[in-house]
C-alpha cells in the first residue's frame, strides 16, 4: 500500500535547490561566453603574425626614405574634419605625378585604415576625401599613385603623424637623411 503522507517528488529541473546552486554558475558561464566574444570581435591589430616579412619590408622601406630624402620631397597634409576634404602641398625637385596616394593608419584598428586618392589641382597641390571621420591618432604615408597597388613598391615614400585631436595639419617627410655622394 502507498503512503499517502509521502510529499510528490518533482522532477529535477523543478527542484528550488537544483537553481538555486547551479543557477548563478550557469549565469557565470553565459557572461564569461558575452566577454569572450566581446574580446576577440575588438581585439587591437597592434602586434603583426608575420615577423618575418615585416623584417624584410624593413630594408625597402629604408630605400624610399633615402630616394625621397635625396629628392628633397616634403608634404604638408591638412584636414578639414567638417568637409572630410585632405590637402596635400608637396614640394621638392621631382616632376610629381597626377594623382597621389594617402594611406591613414589607425595604431589600433586596422579596419579603420583610410586609403585616399588625391588628385592634382595645381602644380604640388593635391585634394582627396575621407571616406569617414577620423579621430584621436593616426600614422600617414604619401606615395606616387603610381605604385598604388602596394606600399612597399612605391619609388619614394614620405611618412608622418596627425593627432587631429591637436592639429588638423602635419609635415611628411623622409625618416633618413640621403647618403653623401663619393
Amino acid at each position: 500500500m502507498i503512503d499517502q503522507t509521502a510529499e510528490k517528488i518533482l522532477p529535477w529541473y523543478r527542484q528550488f535547490w537544483f537553481w538555486f546552486v547551479f543557477g548563478p554558475l550557469l549565469f557565470i558561464i553565459v557572461l564569461c561566453g558575452i566577454f569572450v566574444f566581446i574580446a576577440f570581435k575588438n581585439s587591437d591589430d597592434v602586434v603583426t603574425d608575420n615577423y618575418y616579412k615585416v623584417g624584410r619590408m624593413i630594408n625597402q622601406t629604408l630605400e624610399q626614405d633615402e630616394k625621397a630624402a635625396k629628392l628633397g620631397l616634403l608634404a604638408k597634409v591638412k584636414i578639414d574634419q567638417l568637409t572630410g576634404d585632405v590637402l596635400v602641398s608637396l614640394t621638392g625637385n621631382h616632376n610629381f605625378p597626377k594623382q597621389m596616394l594617402l594611406f591613414l593608419d589607425n595604431p589600433a584598428k586596422a579596419n579603420k585604415d583610410q586609403r585616399i586618392l588625391l588628385t592634382e589641382i595645381a602644380a604640388g597641390e593635391y585634394r582627396g576625401e575621407l571616406s569617414a571621420p577620423i579621430e584621436y591618432s593616426w600614422y600617414i604615408a604619401l606615395i606616387p599613385e603610381a605604385d598604388a597597388n602596394r606600399r612597399k613598391d612605391a619609388e619614394w615614400l614620405l611618412t608622418g603623424q596627425i593627432d587631429i585631436a591637436k592639429t588638423a595639419e602635419t609635415t611628411l617627410q623622409s625618416r633618413t637623411q640621403p647618403k653623401p655622394v663619393k
